[in-house]
């Protein structure tokens, strides 16, 4: 599983990235997780406001900071897809 954090590295990508290790941990899925700060492939995913993520290519959420809770439930439901 590969997990990406799309945002320019403000505080909110960086909490959001933050979470998102500590919901691997609570869950204990093994994901890798990539940062892409890179404007012109945060919009290829077609999202307008960061942070983003992304878990196996598929956007998940974005504009928001998830807590860790919410990115297990997304975590889980897709290690079952």
């Amino acid at each position: 599983m590969v997990i990406k954090v799309l945002g320019p590295g403000c505080k909110n990508c960086t909490a959001l990235t933050e979470n998102t290790k500590a919901a691997l941990r609570e869950t204990g899925i093994d994901a890798e997780v990539v940062k892409v700060q890179d404007f012109k492939d945060i919009a290829a995913y077609g999202i307008m406001s960061t942070p983003g993520l992304v878990i196996d290519e598929k956007v998940v959420s974005y504009g928001k900071v998830l807590k860790p809770q919410e990115i297990a439930v997304l975590l889980k439901k897709a290690a079952q897809d």
